[in-house]
């Protein structure tokens, strides 16, 4: 029975060869084809992804430029000179306001009641409303010319859109209707006269902030109550530079030209290098990729400096040191959480993760810790180690087959030498291994940068750079990046217009920081084997 199955499968295969014969073909050559085809294949899908990427994304330096350029004729560029630095003298507030928090819990900590603590507090907070009301003139003279602006520029976008919708009638065959359209123009000259009017104004009122914040600060430097404080006497610092740097807002604002032409080029550096990401605000659009690039990069480097230990040394151990039924159960186990989807992690970082961290980060004793307590549950270290759980499979196989792949004999020579088996793990295996295992590094980088689901999740969505002056402190902000703001963002843009094009140039940012990684990944796997072979 076995031998007639035996002579039909060599008969098929007989024939098989005859018909490939038949065809100019040999087996060899089928192999190489279909292997080959299926290579092409995968060039033409990578090469259409990148077409689509580029159509889809290529308008948007365009409609970027011509959005500054709006920006720039109906004044509001003008404006924000003058609410740059209100926008600093803010945060010099909001430091002063965090200062006598600090100050008010200390006094609680020493058994005086609300009242009392208030009553002490008393000269501090009269120095905190002098210091605040500094600037209230210049807040009125922007708040005013703020208005004018923004009215300046919502009849430039009316004008805009009504253009093109002339456009599409005469495209449409419908001159009347083209004809009786009736579009404003906006008399930029004119409008921007109105703007720069101000500038006398401010500049008075500058001058008045300028005398009455030096008399703040000399008051909090000669009073008891402001010696000894140190976040105090840096605050006070600070806004002895920010007085040495206010004029240079003034000779800004005298060299600015509403009619200078922008560039194409600061299109594309406002977007590479541009530190806001705003979209439907009532001022100014901006489309800056950098707090998406800082915090992608922030979080896929707390899940690596996790995930790379972790599954080095467990790659090291199942390889070298481990038992046959040690490995039979730790490697199934570890290949499996691959398995999970990112979803479900996702929920587990909201609900477990989060709240166990931060909950813990509010230990008294714990207090010592930069950035503790922390105030958000869903910040960069709740992603990051949820990143590192799902990077740790790729890792982890790809490491222990690159140890597993040394050659025998090099093993065998270090312990005829007299090496032991950490000698010969430290000194041999592991640099003869280092390339693969530096290459399993960038896959399950590329891996965790390209991951959507967890961050969206848990990353807290907040865009802005973190503050790296916080040192460790910076672990605990929420960020956003780059996969989570095309996931939250995509579907609620209108297609073709310019924050639709702008999510596709993040894709195209993502798109070839991925290639990037996979291709020195590529070229340290080709030195490892070469180096082995």
């Amino acid at each position: 029975m076995q031998t007639s199955e035996h002579n039909q499968a060599l008969s098929s295969a007989l024939k098989g060869k005859a018909r490939l014969r038949v065809l100019g073909l040999t087996f060899d050559d089928v192999v190489r084809y279909f292997f080959g085809g299926n290579a092409a294949v995968a060039v033409v899908v990578l090469a259409l992804i990148l077409v689509f990427l580029l159509k889809e994304g290529a308008g948007f330096f365009g409609q970027n430029r011509t959005n500054i350029q709006v920006y720039r004729k109906a004044g509001l560029e003008y404006v924000d000179m003058m609410r740059a630095p209100l926008e600093e003298f803010s945060s010099l507030t909001r430091t002063l306001n965090d200062v006598r928090l600090k100050r008010f819990r200390a006094l609680l900590a020493e058994g005086r009641d609300t009242d009392g603590a208030n009553e002490a507090l008393k000269e501090y907070d009269d120095f905190a409303t002098a210091f605040g009301a500094a600037a209230s003139e210049a807040r009125g003279v922007v708040s005013d010319i703020t208005e004018v602006a923004t009215a300046v520029k919502t009849r430039a976008q009316v004008s805009a859109d009504r253009e093109d919708e002339r456009e599409m009638l005469l495209k449409g065959g419908k001159a009347e209707q083209a004809a009786a359209l009736k579009v404003d123009v906006v008399d930029y000259e004119k409008e921007i006269k109105l703007i720069t009017g101000v500038a006398p104004a401010w500049k008075a009122a500058v001058t008045e902030m300028q005398e009455k914040l030096r008399g703040a600060v000399s008051v909090a430097r000669g009073a008891d109550w402001g010696k000894g404080d140190k976040e105090l006497a840096k605050v006070l610092v600070k806004t002895e530079n920010f007085l040495s740097v206010l004029p240079k807002a003034d000779a800004r604002m005298a060299a600015w030209r509403w009619d200078e032409p922008v560039p194409l080029s600061r299109s594309v550096t406002a977007f590479l290098f541009g530190r806001e990401w705003l979209t439907a605000s009532f001022w100014q659009d901006w489309y800056g990729i950098l707090p998406l690039v800082s915090g992608s990069l922030l979080v896929s480097l707390i899940a690596m400096a996790i995930a790379v230990p972790f599954a080095v040394s467990a790659a090291i151990y199942i390889s070298e040191v481990a038992t046959p039924g040690e490995k039979s159960f730790i490697k199934p186990y570890i290949e499996f959480i691959s398995a999970i989807p990112s979803v479900v992690l996702g929920f587990f970082g909201i609900a477990v993760l989060g709240t166990a961290l931060r909950s813990l980060s509010q230990v008294e004793w714990l207090n010592w810790v930069p950035g503790f307590p922390m105030s958000e549950r869903l910040n960069a270290l709740t992603a990051g180690c949820l990143l590192a759980f799902t990077s740790i499979p790729t890792i982890f196989s790809l490491a222990e087959d690159a140890i597993t792949n040394v050659p025998k004999h090099f093993k065998e020579a270090s312990f005829a030498l007299g090496a032991t088996r950490f000698q010969t793990l430290v000194r041999v295996l592991i640099p003869a291994s280092l390339s693969g295992i530096i290459s399993a590094i960038l896959l399950g980088f590329g891996r965790v940068i390209g991951e959507t689901m967890v961050v969206l999740l848990c990353a807290g969505n907040r865009i802005a750079i973190p503050d790296f002056t916080q040192g460790i402190g910076m672990l605990y902000e929420p960020v956003h990046t780059m996969t989570g703001i095309i996931a939250q963002e995509m579907g609620e843009v209108a297609q073709g217009s310019i924050h639709y094009r702008a999510l596709f140039m993040v894709g195209i940012i993502l798109f070839l920081v991925s290639l990037l990684i996979n291709f020195v990944a590529q070229r340290v796997v080709r030195r490892y084997r070469i180096s082995i072979g």
